[in-house]
């Protein structure tokens, strides 16, 4: 893990949430920082490069947005879960790829533009590995907002 300093941690520690919806969202930040905006960024891009932070970005319902999304799983034979990994997540749809240790060991959001993305990003999937997928929608939404702090 690479060191991090008193800002790197009130960068995470703070903007986990509530990050201002202005016309300059990082000079607002860096302002409460008291530092200048291109240094947050700098140190964003740094904290990104360094896999800190694997993500800094919005995070959006995407079903309000007019789109859909579904957990979905494979079972993929151990001898093909590397090429059928390397499949799915060359589509565009596949947010997340995870490996469990169950039969249906690989699982994976798909997240479109339009509900019937869905369906399409399935049908591509089966055709290009051979294997059905599971979908699972959502039945129910919960918001966790979990936060992870920094200590020094």
């Amino acid at each position: 893990m690479p060191e991090l300093d008193a800002v790197d941690r009130q960068i995470i520690n703070h903007w986990q949430g509530g990050f201002p919806i202005c016309e300059h969202p990082y000079a607002a930040v860096a302002g409460q920082l008291g530092i200048a905006e291109d240094e947050l960024l700098q140190r964003l891009e740094r904290l990104l490069a360094d896999k800190v932070l694997t993500r800094f970005g919005p995070m959006m319902q995407i079903e309000r947005m007019g789109g859909a999304f579904v957990l979905a799983a494979l079972a993929v034979p151990e001898e093909r879960y590397e090429t059928v990994a390397a499949l799915v997540n060359a589509l565009p749809q596949v947010a997340h790829n995870y490996r469990r240790e169950h039969l249906l060991n690989m699982w994976f959001v798909l997240a479109t533009e339009a509900p019937a993305g869905i369906a399409e990003a399935i049908a591509r999937i089966e055709r290009d590995t051979g294997l059905p997928v599971h979908a699972f929608p959502k039945e129910r939404e919960y918001f966790v907002e979990m936060k992870l702090a920094v200590r020094a």
